[in-house]
């Protein structure tokens, strides 16, 4: 099979690999319909997730048709449509118990990290009763392959974890997919303000289209300036991270209120400076999270009454034999306009 593989930070390859096979009881083996580039390859090809080691077949999200169960698998069958969690979890650990699927002792995220990925014709799913999902009748693929990973981990990591209330102020550092997820599941809140932050006046306009109340381009080094201007000089209830560098996570600590929330859902690959010396008598919080995906079920009722639309945040299409393309035109946004693509096996 056609099959997407790291081969070390800045190397990638379209490659010819064995068929994957059923491992273990619970593994499932899905033949891949429609699947995505999250910039969390991104950051894998510039070696920044030491887990993920050369020779991986990368992507954690998708959806496809089961093609064979292990005998212990009881939810699904052959010939099933399933999403596939980005986060495989054997739903029996403490953590799994505690919710935290992210933790789980024999899954959590793996997928195009540390086994096979997505990324390829087909993909082997540990764990299959309690990492995928049923597709209902009529539902769109397309708009569902984004449940696997953005929509939950914005929704988790950004929503849950920054306290949006209704209400309140909330800025979103980055206007990426991920940014753009938590713009969209944020509105479930009805906050008062919604202001998103980014470098690409593309990204900022499209955020406007999704819902953002206010958009400021940080490009001028007056972000957090703004921000307090905007907000009366007091900050933001909740300042999201969702870049995933330095510079973002200094602009959180510069523009959270008294009693805020930093919610960081980037992924960074360089350590942080974390400026106790002015944050110590604010009475903020800082959170942190990976994904558990535990909000997937609600989400795709969410998405099926077509409270939201996930869709929107589709800007390119490309069949799996031209996924070099389709990498060159994501991580080149800011010229190509891309947020998520779907890649077709």
């Amino acid at each position: 099979m056609k099959a997407l593989v790291y081969n070390g930070p800045g190397k990638k390859a379209v490659e010819d690999r064995p068929k994957p096979e059923l491992q273990a009881a619970g593994d499932a083996i899905v033949k891949i319909v429609k699947t995505t580039i999250c910039g969390t390859d991104l950051h894998i090809l510039k070696g920044d997730v030491a887990t993920c080691t050369p020779g991986r077949i990368l992507g954690h999200e998708g959806a496809g048709v089961i093609e064979s169960v292990g005998a212990g698998v009881t939810a699904f069958r052959p010939g099933d449509r399933v999403l596939i969690s980005c986060i495989s979890s054997c739903g029996k650990c403490e953590y799994c118990r505690r919710g935290m699927y992210s933790h789980c002792t024999t899954g959590g995220w793996i997928l195009g990290n540390e086994i096979d990925g997505t990324q390829a014709e087909y993909v082997r799913i540990p764990h299959a009763d309690t990492s995928l999902y049923l597709i209902p009748e009529g539902a769109d693929e397309e708009a569902l392959v984004m449940l696997s990973d953005i929509l939950p981990t914005g929704f988790e990591c950004g929503v849950l974890n920054g306290k949006v209330a209704p209400g309140s102020t909330v800025a979103i550092v980055g206007a990426g997919p991920v940014g753009l997820a938590v713009l969209l599941t944020a509105q479930f809140y009805s906050p008062a303000e919604i202001i998103m932050i980014d470098l690409d006046d593309n990204r900022l306009e499209a955020a406007r289209r999704f819902g953002a109340t206010r958009t400021i381009n940080s490009g001028e080094g007056r972000a957090a300036e703004t921000v307090k201007a905007l907000t009366g000089g007091q900050g933001v209830d909740a300042a999201i991270e969702a870049v995933g560098l330095p510079a973002t996570f200094q602009l959180c600590q510069d523009i959270v209120a008294p009693g805020g929330v930093i919610a960081n859902v980037g992924v960074h690959g360089k350590p942080v400076s974390l400026h106790m010396e002015t944050l110590w008598p604010a009475n903020i919080a800082i959170t942190t999270r990976l994904v558990d995906t535990v909000s997937t079920p609600m989400l795709l009722k969410t998405v099926q009454a077509k409270k939201i639309d996930p869709k929107l945040l589709i800007t390119h299409r490309f069949r799996l034999d031209r996924i070099l393309e389709a990498y060159e035109t994501f991580g080149h946004a800011a010229s190509t306009g891309a947020l998520k693509m779907i890649i077709e096996a």
